[in-house]
């Protein structure tokens, strides 16, 4: 991705959170409940059959999820229904925290929206969530399972990606961020900021942001569409629209004496 045509590399990225947030919605779920295919949605095969879909035309939204089950076909993978995302709530929180023995936490908690379910726990003082929101009420798709439906005792999708990053066995870089279904396509844009881009862990955390989770437009922070909007849209038929203002609050440690990075206020979407 380091090459020097910044914008191609831009669409590319955008593509593939396309595809990703597709596959995400049509297989994630509690896999105590939910038979998630994750040898397949994580094997080679599977990714380059869905990767023969990124072209130099962005993709129509929404995509359809492919099937991960082998033999995987080398181009033109068959579409099938498109299941939409889930609402996800903002009031989420990430820490990561690193010792001087070099041992690093990456850990993200959220109680949901703005104040959870408003019931506080008697004599303890902390809210609970209302993280039954992150089910799907209904069946996303007439003709498809739906592995996010409410059951007792299951957990539901949530895109909160706490991450660290090794490097010859030891943590080069932590990060993790609020700010609900942005959340995984923030750490992934970070992260590519910082590994393919080059940019130090301050520059690509205070880098603006562009959002793709399979739908029409593209959420973009106002410095993006200022810097990548009109070639993204001239050169490739990306739909970008700007939210107006910043989101998430990326916190990261940066190994190898880096040390800490927040290099930008904390909003939400």
């Amino acid at each position: 991705m380091s090459t020097p045509d910044r914008a191609l590399a831009l669409h590319r990225y955008l593509e593939a959170s396309k595809l990703a947030y597709a596959d995400r919605n049509r297989y994630i779920g509690d896999p105590s409940f939910f038979n998630v295919p994750l040898d397949g949605l994580l094997s080679k095969g599977f990714a380059g059959e869905r990767r023969c879909l990124i072209g130099t035309t962005a993709l129509p939204t929404p995509v359809a999820p492919g099937d991960p089950t082998p033999p995987y076909s080398t181009c033109g993978a068959a579409a099938s229904t498109p299941v939409p995302e889930s609402p996800e709530g903002t009031s989420t929180n990430h820490l990561t925290v690193a010792d001087r023995f070099g041992n690093v936490v990456s850990y993200t908690s959220t109680i949901e929206q703005i104040a959870g379910s408003a019931i506080a726990v008697p004599g303890y003082g902390f809210l609970l969530n209302n993280e039954l929101t992150d089910f799907d009420p209904v069946p996303a798709s007439p003709t498809l399972p739906d592995p996010n439906l409410p059951a007792g005792g299951k957990r539901p999708q949530s895109s909160m990606a706490p991450t660290i990053v090794l490097h010859d066995g030891r943590p080069f870089l932590a990060p993790g961020s609020p700010g609900g279904s942005m959340i995984i396509t923030t750490v992934l844009q970070t992260l590519l900021d910082r590994l393919d881009f080059g940019m130090s862990m301050p520059e690509a955390i205070a880098a603006p942001r562009a959002s793709q989770r399979n739908s029409t437009p593209t959420n973009a922070e106002p410095g993006f569409v200022s810097r990548y909007g009109a070639e993204l849209t001239g050169r490739f038929g990306q739909s970008i629209a700007s939210t107006g203002t910043t989101w998430g609050c990326p916190r990261a440690f940066a190994g190898r004496g880096v040390g800490w990075a927040r290099a930008r206020p904390c909003s939400r979407p």
